[in-house]
């Protein structure tokens, strides 16, 4: 297996492009400073990152471009965004590495590579032109950078939605959170949605997954300030992020940026190298969204539990209550907004919507593996 992870790195190596020179400043002795995430690290000639896939060759920061290690057309609802672009398709793509290494990773296989010799997604390389194309050909609306970290891959990310914004498409982040003020300002004129995973409100237990919990919450402060169309994911870890007073703390913090907010509360099913903890049960997704009724978030949705959480699932109108979009899991099963109104009371849901959007999902509510 370390030979596969040899290989890989090496075929990395070959297979990158300059740092936008937004996210890079030289530093002393041939060593540059990277800018894409938190950690900020200073790389050394020779050397790479935390997240190990941006490197320093020559003095010069080189990072991932041109490849995707996933690519599929996802219903939009799987990203999680329940108030941008309902029962449309996302054409997702990722890359390789992560600035995090948390062992419920989903997505270990991409986000670990180069830091797990079991993680041996290999990329496939293909233009920036060539997956605006493919998002066209799909019907998809949303093209958006996830499965592993996108902010470590910005770079790349910026080159693909300068493409799809010309085509009139619109662009958005799965991310951990872990940004800088320079990553959010390279980023901001290309996407317009960005969900973070809010993993917990406990600063030692981020440190356990690689993260500082205060660099997350200035992030999703600056990214509301900034105009970003923001969605925030909270995994439900029993015993790791599941207690009364930390879901309290969560919606408390998340209500005093902006009620506004939706905030989904998943559920957890072991995983990667986290398999101890019991799967989250229905009790603990009600025990989340009653902390975030409580703290006043207008718009709680439990998830990964389907058909199970009642009409949690839908988006009712803070108003009138009057229900605005019903779902199952991924599924759009009925849309009554007129663009972002109330059909009932004309209330103006904060979101990003269309204007004549589909009545119910235009896809099979699935993801599709694409190959380019």
């Amino acid at each position: 297996m370390a030979a596969v992870t040899s290989n890989l790195r090496d075929l990395l190596t070959r297979n990158t492009i300059s740092a936008a020179p937004q996210l890079t400043a030289g530093e002393a002795g041939g060593a540059v400073r990277c800018l894409a995430c938190g950690h900020r690290c200073l790389i050394r000639e020779g050397k790479s990152g935390i997240c190990r896939v941006r490197f320093n060759v020559n003095g010069t920061l080189r990072v991932p471009g041109g490849y995707v290690a996933g690519l599929q057309i996802d219903p939009i609802e799987k990203k999680p965004f329940f108030h941008a672009y309902p029962g449309r398709d996302a054409l997702s793509f990722g890359m390789l590495g992560c600035d995090f290494h948390c062992g419920y990773c989903q997505n270990w296989v991409t986000s670990q590579a180069l830091r797990d010799d079991n993680a041996i997604a290999l990329p496939h390389m293909c233009s920036a032109d060539e997956l605006v194309a493919s998002a066209v050909a799909h019907g998809a609306p949303v093209v958006v950078s996830t499965y592993n970290e996108p902010l470590i891959t910005s770079d790349w990310a910026v080159k693909v939605f300068e493409k799809a914004r010309e085509r009139g498409l619109v662009c958005g982040y799965v991310s951990n959170g872990n940004g800088t003020p320079e990553v959010l300002e390279f980023i901001r004129p290309f996407v317009s949605l960005y969900k973070v995973d809010l993993k917990g409100f406990n600063d030692k237990q981020y440190r356990k997954l690689g993260g500082v919990l205060q660099n997350v919450l200035d992030t999703i402060v600056r990214l509301k300030e900034m105009g970003f169309w923001v969605e925030l994911v909270t995994l439900v870890v029993p015993g790791f992020n599941s207690g009364d007073d930390e879901l309290r703390a969560m919606a408390k913090f998340i209500a005093g940026v902006s009620r506004d907010i939706p905030w989904h509360v998943t559920a957890f099913h072991p995983d990667y190298k986290m398999t101890e903890p019991p799967r989250t049960t229905l009790d603990d997704l009600d025990r989340a969204y009653s902390a975030g009724k409580e703290a006043g978030l207008r718009y709680v949705y439990p998830g990964n539990l389907p058909g199970l959480v009642g009409n949690r699932e839908n988006t009712d109108c803070p108003k009138c209550g009057a229900t605005l979009i019903r779902r199952h899991g991924f599924t759009v099963i009925e849309n009554r907004m007129n663009g972002a109104a109330c059909c009932e009371c004309g209330f103006i849901v904060p979101g990003v919507w269309e204007q004549d959007a589909p009545r119910r999902s235009v896809g099979s509510g699935l993801p599709r593996a694409l190959r380019i």
